[in-house]
């Protein structure tokens, strides 16, 4: 009799994650913004709360060691590196002094310190955090980048959404499988993948949090 078959790590953080994802999407603000009632200081606003997430995921002293890490290492790919177009979005969002009004909401704080932690200390826990941003910025930001380029007038794929531009990404289909793969071999036993699913779920978590202060800057229009 052949052994039942395994459902894939990938599979199942997808499924485990799916509520959590869901809130994080259907946020007020979230589903304002996509629906082009807001200004576009409110997207600058969001944009400069992205910045403190990615510079937690790719900066620090923890990037290079990350990098040799059996378990995070793999998934570490340049193509995704993200805060250098973020910053040339915030200059065109906010001019060349963007970075002296900066601030990160409490929320941001505290999910960007998160990423930091499990930078810092714990592989598997940083993978987390890194398939819910980078797969998404893949998939559900391409929305977000539609949406703009349509409701503030940004130049299609320049300047103002290049965060969700990956040009060294040549077809985002086979790089998400593939990412999906590196998910299913992820070289850690049961008990681990379970807190990494965790993890993934407290992520979406920290995510909405920050989306719950932008809404409350940005109140819903009527």
């Amino acid at each position: 009799m052949d052994a039942p078959a395994t459902t894939p790590f990938s599979t199942l953080i997808r499924t485990a994650s799916h509520e959590q994802h869901t809130q994080a999407e259907n946020s007020s603000f979230m589903s304002d913004m996509l629906g082009g009632r807001l200004g576009v200081d409110a997207y600058r606003r969001y944009t400069e709360q992205l910045w403190f997430v990615y510079r937690a995921l790719e900066g620090g002293p923890s990037a290079a060691a990350l990098a040799a890490d059996p378990v995070a290492g793999p998934f570490i790919r340049p193509e995704l590196a993200r805060t250098a177009e973020l910053e040339r979005d915030l200059t065109h969002l906010g001019g060349p002094g963007w970075r002296t009004a900066l601030r990160p909401l409490p929320a941001t704080e505290a999910y960007a310190a998160r990423v930091a932690e499990c930078a810092r200390d714990w592989p598997a826990g940083y993978v987390a955090h890194h398939y819910t941003r980078y797969l998404g910025d893949l998939s559900g930001g391409q929305i977000i980048r539609g949406t703009a380029e349509k409701t503030w007038g940004f130049t299609r794929k320049g300047d103002g959404v290049r965060f969700y531009v990956f040009e060294a990404i040549g077809n985002p289909a086979a790089f998400k499988r593939e990412y999906r793969e590196l998910l299913d071999a992820l070289p850690v036993d049961d008990l681990e993948k379970q807190r990494v699913i965790d993890e993934c779920k407290r992520a979406f978590a920290l995510n909405t949090a920050v989306f719950q202060e932008l809404g409350r800057e940005f109140p819903l229009s009527a």
